[in-house]
């Protein structure tokens, strides 16, 4: 039986960094950890049309700074900012103890390269009808015209309200997952549909990242 692991965590601390970052005693780190996944869950369900790929949570002692990247980033601004002020406003409830909170908007520059927002198109789609194997085939086809190495897309659920449920993958390029130096870009989400849930996943390789390690010191290796 195959062992599944999340590409990005798999990759934590060599080429990817965590996407929440600070430091909590043991007392409040549950508290904060809830805070975190409640303001990303409000970001993510009040600017969906956005089309938000990542958000990335920073905390100091008194400051919360929020990155989000963004497909269409005027939509979270809004007009003159309004739309923002008033997402500062109810950060505020949920996040307590005074803090400043700082909101960072970052463009995704190549929308059809991104496997999270590929995930949602394609999620997108299934609810408005379109057949699951044509959604699939476009989003690789776009993918792979915008230059991406490779691209794997499965689809599980109830495909075209068969009765029984059954999963569909199909593959284009190459996506070596058990590589550590790949940089592998992985989406998921769910299309309720009618018939139920269907849940969509994308993998996108975009590449080897070489870390440089610098000279190596032939001195270091002599024996003393």
């Amino acid at each position: 039986m195959g062992q599944k692991v999340h590409p990005y965590s798999f990759r934590l601390g060599y080429i990817k960094t965590w996407k929440s970052r600070w430091y909590a005693n043991k007392k409040d780190f549950g508290l904060k950890l809830q805070e975190d996944i409640k303001v990303k869950k409000h970001i993510k369900d009040n600017f969906y049309q956005a089309g938000i790929s990542n958000i990335e949570i920073e905390r100091s002692s008194d400051k919360l700074r929020i990155a989000i990247w963004a497909a269409r980033p005027g939509i979270v601004i809004g007009r003159r900012g309004a739309d923002i002020d008033r997402l500062k406003e109810e950060l505020t409830d949920i996040v307590k103890n005074n803090t400043e909170i700082i909101i960072d908007i970052k463009e995704v520059k190549n929308s059809r390269a991104d496997a999270q927002l590929i995930a949602e198109n394609i999620a997108f789609q299934l609810l408005k009808r379109v057949s699951f194997r044509r959604a699939m085939k476009k989003a690789i086809y776009d993918a792979r015209s915008s230059g991406v190495e490779g691209i794997r897309v499965t689809c599980s659920g109830r495909l075209g309200g068969a009765e029984m449920s059954r999963s569909t993958t199909y593959k284009e390029g190459k996506v070596p997952l058990h590589t550590l130096r790949a940089d592998i870009d992985y989406g998921f989400t769910e299309a309720r549909t009618t018939y139920g849930a269907i849940g969509i996943k994308v993998w996108i390789y975009k590449g080897q990242i070489i870390l440089d390690k610098g000279p190596k010191n032939e001195d270091s290796n002599k024996e003393i």
